[in-house]
C-alpha cells in the first residue's frame, strides 16, 4: 500500500526532497519537469530590470522590437541580401498592431511615433505584396484604423 501523504520536511529530508523546500505541501505538479542546470538565477537580473521599468516604457520597447523584426522580414534592413518573408512579416506587423490597440491611451507621447512606424510597415508590406490584400485586410489593418 503507497502513502499518498504530504512529504513533510523532517531533520531526515532537510532539503525538501520530495515536497517544496521548507514546507508541508507535496510535489509541486510541475516538480518533474527538469530545470536548467543554472536553475533560474540568471533570470533574476533581467526580471528585477522589467519590474523598475514603467509599463509604458516596456510596450514601447516591444513595439520597437516588433517594428525591427519586421523591417527584417520585409528586406528593409541594410546589409547584404534582403531575406523576405510575408508571411513572417505579416504576423509581426499584426502582433505589433494589436499591442499598440489594446495599450494606445496609455503610450502618451510614444502613441503617434510607434503608429507611424506602424503605417509605414504596412505600406512597406504592401508594396512588396505580389497580391496586395484588400484595404483594410492587410496586416493588422482591422486592429487600429
Amino acid at each position: 500500500m503507497s502513502d499518498d501523504s504530504p512529504t513533510r520536511v523532517t531533520d531526515e529530508n532537510p532539503a525538501g526532497e520530495h515536497g517544496i523546500p521548507g514546507s508541508a505541501s507535496p510535489d509541486h505538479p510541475h516538480a518533474a519537469i527538469p530545470l536548467p542546470e543554472h536553475g533560474f538565477d540568471t533570470l533574476d537580473d533581467p526580471v528585477r530590470e522589467l519590474a523598475t521599468i514603467p509599463a509604458v516604457e516596456v510596450v514601447s520597447r516591444a513595439a520597437v522590437l516588433l517594428m525591427s523584426a519586421s523591417a527584417e522580414k520585409l528586406g528593409l534592413a541594410p546589409g547584404d541580401e534582403p531575406d523576405i518573408d510575408l508571411d513572417e512579416a505579416r504576423v509581426l506587423i499584426t502582433a505589433l498592431a494589436g499591442l499598440l490597440a489594446a495599450s494606445q491611451d496609455r503610450l502618451g507621447p510614444h502613441r503617434q511615433p510607434l503608429r507611424d512606424g506602424l503605417t509605414a510597415l504596412q505600406g512597406a508590406f504592401r508594396e512588396a505584396s505580389s497580391h496586395p490584400d484588400e484595404p483594410g485586410e492587410g496586416p493588422g489593418e482591422k486592429f487600429l484604423r
